[in-house]
């Protein structure tokens, strides 16, 4: 069974130095393919405009396929055809591509390539041209993974109505399978589509190559999570109609997560090598996705771990693994490297994960439910401060250094929410015979039923969060300086700028003004709105689930609030029945507006505790304190979904404040 591991450097662009000196580690630790996932990550030279700014000239990706073959692996580049190819469709002259059209037949600016466009196959000729002499390994891979806009457009669906969608899509395969050919090289897809049209199978042409990837820890079977986490096996059906069956694990992080959930991942690895062995796999493949938010080597650490499955069998415990991982990439001691695996595992009960913790990274204001529990944000601050009196590899120090900043950024906007609060109910509360309608003084010792006492409180929050941001960019910085190009901000460096932008405003707009007319605090803020309505999200039957607050405007149109998707990214998520409850807040200007809450997407979630409030006044909707919303996810067949409309909803009736 081969062993393959990915670099994905669509998302970001490593120092080609740093990636070629990786090589030859990855060769002593048993790694004998690397994918290269690209997209606009190279200048290609019969596709200009395609590549972005900062992309790989085509010479450097020579070099960098030339020394994986001095180290002695083999090479096969990924070059996305169907799903995942804006990176073509944002060019001007490759536009018409995209099955995406409006109402008048122009393309949208963004979706995927049509697989019948008249010059579909002629622009993947022309990538894969390009990309033939980096095929090291003798094959390529064509993506084709999550292409949910299939058959949209006009002559897609004319196809899809005659011929049904399995052969639509097998066709275009069996098209790619053509083309490469004849270049010489095997063509790889990934497998995901095929457990929604299974149909599909039986039509694909033999000796391809198909790579299933889930990534999460499972049992017998992988899930798929569209299907409420159903166990589907794709093997069998692969394995008659002579297709090559991969299975693929992931080392690193979701989307903004700034640290693999290392014993999840490890345990994502081992059920994916305990499944290849007993499915006789031709290989297992390694992905790393999304790496931009972490420090790159600690996906190598994980890498490096899973190659104790290998060189060390009988360790198979996630900290003898990770201590592995640690000592072959950062050259520890037994000891140390032990004692650094059981801190990445604690890690794990801390881990930044899920659109319900990175919805602050856009918005402030979502974090002002009543409801939340503060303390665990608290906890983990200190938690990670901890971490920092120890002695951790540099990239590690580095990351436990943000995560410290991302948990004191939840307790500073959570705390600041509430005072705010706090402060409205003061000046709603009648004033004592002979006192000002402002109590205190500028003093820091101002009682605490003073307007001033609370005013000093935020400013001196705000003025401690400062501190933190600076600390926090500092770890930022030497995330990614590590392995990228110092000259180009990282997306966590991005992301500390938007917030000292809003905390000045609220330094300089806000809390000054608030000193000399306290009711300012009445209006909406960076922190809350002039009202706030919150909920608890339940989520029972995990899926593709978003939920919406919308609020009627006075012309009847339904106005967007707030979104997030209820995916959590993690394992206790990861399964049919789930128990996990997350706070829901979002800003409401008016509360006489006619307000609903929606899902879209697939799935089922329940919603309970939905107040309005505006620190002073509680509103509850009239009806049941819980109830569901959606419709169960299916169990078979394409998933038919979208998230430009609701799949269900409820509007809250409330009685007039006052």
């Amino acid at each position: 069974m081969l062993r393959a591991f990915q670099w994905d450097l669509a998302r970001q662009v490593e120092r080609l130095g740093w990636l070629i000196a990786q090589l030859p580690r990855y060769a002593a630790w048993g790694y004998e393919e690397l994918y290269l996932h690209l997209e606009d990550a190279v200048a290609y030279p019969s596709l200009p405009g395609v590549a972005r700014a900062d992309a790989y000239a085509y010479r450097e990706l020579e070099q960098l396929v030339a020394a994986a073959t001095r180290a002695g692996i083999k090479v096969v580049p990924i070059a996305n055809l169907l799903g995942h190819t804006q990176y073509l469709i944002k060019t001007p002259a490759l536009r018409d591509l995209n099955e995406l059209r409006a109402a008048d037949g122009s393309p949208l600016g963004r979706g995927q390539i049509c697989p019948l466009h008249p010059r579909a196959l002629e622009v993947a000729e022309k990538l894969l041209r390009d990309l033939a002499p980096f095929c090291t390994a003798g094959k390529v891979h064509v993506g084709l993974d999550e292409s949910f806009h299939l058959a949209h457009c006009p002559r897609c669906r004319a196809e899809v109505a005659q011929k049904g969608l399995a052969a639509h899509f097998a066709g275009y395969v069996s098209r790619l399978h053509a083309l490469t050919a004849r270049h010489g090289l095997r063509m790889g897809m990934w497998a995901d589509l095929l457990a929604f049209i299974p149909q599909a199978i039986p039509m694909l042409p033999a000796g391809i190559a198909a790579y299933d990837w889930y990534y999460y820890p499972f049992g017998r079977k992988p899930r798929v999570e569209l299907f409420n986490f159903k166990e589907c096996d794709l093997a069998p059906a692969l394995r008659k109609q002579g297709i090559e069956y991969w299975g693929c694990p992931m080392n690193g992080a979701f989307r903004h997560e700034p640290l693999p959930v290392f014993g999840e991942r490890l345990a994502n690895i081992v059920s994916w090598w305990q499944r290849c062995q007993k499915t006789h796999a031709a290989g297992m493949l390694i992905t790393s996705w999304e790496p931009s938010r972490l420090a790159q080597e600690m996906t190598t650490v994980v890498d490096a771990a899973a190659a104790s499955l290998w060189l060390s069998p009988e360790t198979a415990d996630a900290t003898t693994m990770l201590a592995h991982g640690f000592a072959r990439v950062f050259d520890l001691g037994k000891a140390s490297a032990l004692s650094t695996a059981r801190t990445a595992l604690r890690c794990d009960e801390h881990a930044c994960t899920g659109y319900a913790r990175w919805e602050i990274n856009d918005r402030w204001d979502g974090g002002a439910s009543p409801n939340e529990n503060i303390a665990r944000y608290t906890q983990s601050a200190r938690f990670y401060a901890r971490l920092g009196k120890q002695k951790l590899p540099p990239p590690f120090a580095a990351s436990a250094a943000f995560l410290r900043y991302l948990a004191m950024r939840d307790v500073f906007v959570r705390e600041t929410a509430r005072n705010i609060f706090r402060l409205r109910r003061l000046l709603n509360r009648p004033a004592p015979p002979g006192s000002s309608a402002v109590a205190g003084t500028k003093s820091a010792l101002a009682p605490k039923d003073s307007v001033t006492y609370y005013v000093t409180l935020l400013q001196a929050g705000a003025a401690a969060f400062a501190a933190e941001i600076r600390r926090g960019r500092a770890a930022a910085r030497a995330m990614w300086r590590r392995t990228r190009d110092p000259r180009t901000p990282s997306p966590n460096e991005l992301g500390l700028a938007h917030d000292l932008d809003r905390l000045q405003a609220w330094r300089k707009d806000w809390l000054r003004a608030m000193l000399r007319c306290p009711e300012l605090v009445y209006m909406k803020t960076p922190f809350c709105g002039h009202w706030q309505l919150s909920f608890t999200v339940h989520n029972v039957s995990p899926a593709l689930q978003q939920v919406v607050v919308e609020q009627q405007l006075p012309d009847g149109i339904w106005h967007k609030l707030g979104a997030r998707f209820a995916i959590e990214f993690r394992a206790a998520a990861a399964r049919p029945r789930a128990n996990v409850r997350r706070e829901f807040s979002v800003p409401v200007d008016n509360p006489l507006d006619s307000l609903r809450i929606a899902v879209r997407g697939l799935g089922r979630i329940g919603i309970e505790n939905v107040t309005l409030t505006d620190g002073v006044v509680t509103l509850r909707p009239r009806g049941r304190r819980r109830f569901s919303l959606g419709r169960p996810a299916p169990r078979q067949g394409w998933p038919e979904f979208t998230l430009r409309k609701n799949a269900d909803e409820r509007v809250l009736k409330y009685a007039a404040p006052g």
